[in-house]
């Protein structure tokens, strides 16, 4: 039986790092208009929604193909809403409409380099493995084995361990969640929101389709990633 599947693309208006980076221009589209375009492109959901408070958002995610059946409550509004909080009142929104899914994907409109061929590999996981949820990850661009803290004095002291003063060649690969794809049986998750547990799975995505959003520094990087790509595709 096909699987009816939902993407929850959340992008709450304002922000305290950069101001109104959901819609803030990159490359000349609205930031949020990549994940809408990823997720249509993708060919797996049967719907593709924003969750906001903003009108403004609203019209602007309606343009490039993605829907607003409703507007976020104050409380999913607030700095103090998690991304699962956002999830739960979506899905309980959509049910009031009589829709239930049998998966949500949540992407987050700061990772504009994840494209729609990473949401369907992702979604490949999800089916070969009959999983409950897929995250995505990328290799960590520095082991965390040459991190420590720092005391009051900036002593180096046992800063590393011996036991890790090994070639660069020789230490394990480190993976950390890049924040672009959570994907999640919506019954196992209602049950439990905890998607690193048994019959849980990591997409690994490249380190350059990893970047998230959250500063100007971080906008110019994606700038310059897009436009060596643009590059890129421009000589093929």
């Amino acid at each position: 039986m096909k699987m009816s599947n939902l993407a929850i693309i959340p992008a709450r208006s304002g922000s305290k790092g950069v101001k109104d980076k959901n819609i803030k221009l990159l490359e000349g589209k609205p930031l949020l208009s990549y994940t809408i375009q990823a997720a249509i492109k993708s060919g797996i959901f049967d719907e593709i929604m924003l969750s906001t408070d903003s009108t403004e958002y609203a019209d602007i995610a309606i343009k490039y193909g993605a829907s607003v059946p409703f507007y976020r409550s104050e409380e999913t509004s607030l700095d103090s809403a998690s991304s699962w909080d956002v999830v739960k009142e979506v899905l309980k929104g959509y049910k009031s409409m009589g829709k239930i899914f049998n998966t949500f994907t949540l992407l987050q409109p700061t990772s504009p380099l994840r494209n729609d061929r990473d949401i369907r590999d992702a979604y490949n996981i999800f089916k070969k493995n009959d999983a409950i949820g897929v995250v995505s990850v990328c290799e960590m661009e520095h082991s965390p084995l040459w991190s420590n803290t720092l005391k009051d004095d900036n002593s180096l002291c046992g800063f590393l361990e011996n036991k890790f003063n090994v070639q660069r060649q020789k230490i394990d690969v480190f993976y950390r969640i890049n924040g672009a794809i959570y994907m999640a049986d919506v019954k196992e998750f209602l049950k439990d929101t905890n998607l690193y547990r048994e019959n849980c799975y990591a997409y690994k995505m490249p380190i350059e389709r990893s970047i998230d959003i959250d500063t100007e520094l971080d906008f110019k990087i994606a700038q310059v990633i897009m436009s060596w790509q643009k590059g890129i595709y421009e000589k093929i």
